[in-house]
């Protein structure tokens, strides 16, 4: 069953450097686990961005997440200050 989350990171400021370069690391991995990124905003301030990503399913999330090559971007997300939320949603109709 396909599931969506949606990931908000609350940027420090001054750190948006470090916060791009993990996204440019991790975001084109998406795609070899059947990820998709369905929006990318963030805010005027550039203090807060918000993903909404969708999956197959759960195991492809979890692959995702396990991905060595995430993981090896790791030290760039935490140079980055952001505090990451991760919600699964849903449509409502």
């Amino acid at each position: 069953m396909a599931v969506t989350y949606l990931m908000l990171a609350r940027l420090p400021e001054g750190r948006l450097d470090a916060f791009d370069a993990y996204e440019s690391a991790v975001l084109p991995l998406l795609a070899e686990h059947g990820g998709r990124l369905e929006r990318r905003l963030r805010t005027l301030d550039d203090r807060v961005e918000a993903h909404l990503v969708s999956f197959p399913g759960d195991e492809d999330f979890a692959a995702y997440r396990a991905d060595p090559r995430r993981s090896s971007a790791a030290p760039l997300l935490e140079s980055s200050g952001a505090a990451i939320e991760l919600l699964a949603v849903r449509d409502v109709q």
